[in-house]
């Protein structure tokens, strides 16, 4: 119940938390697809991929020396099962991967990229049994290179990263968890962020903006892999990181997304498009979905994300479609008169065409005289309706409707619509009119829609 109202409230201060669209890239150990992990070539690898930092796992040595290495032990990686706590650096100095590079200290590391100021890392300290000298030792090392600004601590260990907060107070650190018991009030007043596991987040979804309410970044790592699924899943998310063993991926992503605009909404709105529209997994780097929306369908929009000339809305987590047929005021109603409409050029009319109704890109194409055009959907509003043809989008106020219904229920409806919004641009054709054969009247109907039109 406690944990429960913790969320409640984390929701209701995300809503004035503002949430960057784009997140970093965290190498995982480097570029460990590519090399020996936590090498320098792994790590240079990784920056190239365009990573914004790298993660790295820092042991304390027999001599009290921090030594880059994930493992311990360190026989997965060099071949030798050499204990690191239980050897001096001048011993691991010496072990090699498979790269030719050797074991290096953080110091060493620190002194290879002290001139490459975009070049920034993560440490994790690997504290196996509470607190040790290694917070010093690490301590020392950043400032020592005043590596202040280019570094970040990660840890399992709250009580190094409290340490932390003592040693260096304007580096920010970085909770790991795997469980929602971990994470409370009390590790979050020392800590700037939480890096949580993708299974956290999916069976916790209003986590992440629980920890925004609360101004702390999320960061998400898992067995990463080019899965567009889980990539999808994860920018759709509104985290701060990924951290991940596919740098090049991250980066194609972030690339894709800080190229957007992002626009919360959350209405009601129809989908226009006469043919059925595809939904998409994210508009960044689009992946289909199986669902499919059609004509006339109800839906409901989260946010609008404009990705260069082309603007999406989002109906769920990985649910996206074009905004072009989606319209917040236009349904059934109002616009059943036309459907079976065709349009064309007013005479001594250019009608233009343009690529979206939403990005009013100019296509140096115009209608062309005499010619009809088949009604391929709608978007707009009542009062600004546009109209999809075969060359792209036109306004409806600068067109003529043609082969227009004047049976009495397409009448009637066209009827029923406010004058202020009705369109009266519609060609009359030539027609005989027919007396009805046993009253020898007109339709009324009929009389009444000539009447209007002689008047308009």
């Amino acid at each position: 119940m406690k944990l429960k109202k913790c969320l409640n409230w984390g929701l209701f201060l995300s809503l004035i938390f503002i949430i960057n669209c784009g997140f970093l890239v965290v190498g995982h150990r480097g570029d460990p697809t590519k090399y020996p992990e936590e090498t320098i070539q792994s790590d240079n690898s990784a920056f190239d991929s365009g990573a914004d930092y790298v993660e790295l796992d820092l042991h304390l040595s027999k001599d009290n020396i921090a030594v880059v290495s994930h493992d311990d032990d360190l026989g997965r990686m060099v071949g030798t099962n050499a204990i690191v706590s239980q050897n001096t650096f001048e011993t691991l100095s010496k072990l090699q991967y498979s790269n030719g590079e050797h074991v290096i200290s953080l110091n060493q590391l620190f002194e290879y990229y002290k001139d490459k100021p975009n070049t920034k890392f993560i440490l994790e300290t690997k504290v196996d049994h509470g607190v040790n000298n290694l917070e010093k030792v690490i301590a020392s090392s950043i400032k020592k290179y005043h590596m202040e600004n280019r570094v970040m601590i990660h840890s399992f260990s709250a009580k190094s990263l409290y340490y932390f907060s003592q040693l260096l107070p304007n580096v920010e650190r970085i909770f790991i968890v795997g469980s929602l018991k971990r994470i409370n009030y009390d590790t979050l007043q020392y800590v700037n962020a939480v890096n949580v596991s993708s299974d956290l987040i999916k069976k916790y979804p209003e986590l992440v903006k629980w920890l925004h309410g609360s101004d702390k970044k999320i960061f998400v790592w898992a067995e990463m892999d080019e899965s567009p699924k889980l990539w999808n899943w994860l920018i759709n998310n509104n985290i701060d990181g990924v951290v991940t063993n596919f740098p090049a991926t991250g980066f194609k992503y972030k690339v894709a997304k800080e190229g957007s605009k992002q626009v919360e909404i959350n209405k009601d709105a129809t989908y226009l498009g006469f043919n059925q529209a595809k939904t998409i997994m994210n508009p960044y780097q689009p992946v289909t979905n199986k669902a499919k929306i059609s004509f006339l369908e109800n839906v409901h929009v989260l946010k609008s994300v404009q990705v260069g000339n082309q603007l999406y809305y989002q109906l769920g987590g990985n649910s996206f479609v074009k905004a072009d047929y989606i319209s917040f005021d236009l349904n059934y109603d109002n616009l059943n008169p036309y459907f079976n409409s065709q349009i064309k050029t007013p005479s001594h009319t250019k009608v233009k065409v343009y690529l979206s109704p939403n990005h009013l890109t100019y296509l140096h194409k115009h209608l062309r005289f005499n010619q009809n055009y088949k009604i391929y959907g709608f978007s707009g509003t009542s009062k600004n309706l546009w109209i999809k043809t075969n060359l792209g989008w036109v306004q409806a106020r600068e067109i003529l409707f043609t082969n227009f219904p004047i049976n009495s229920f397409a009448f009637s409806r066209y009827q029923l619509l406010d004058a202020n919004t009705r369109y009266s641009n519609i060609e009359l054709l030539s027609f005989t009119i027919l007396r009805d054969p046993y009253t020898q009247q007109f339709n009324p109907n009929l009389k009444s829609f000539l009447n209007h039109k002689a008047l308009s």
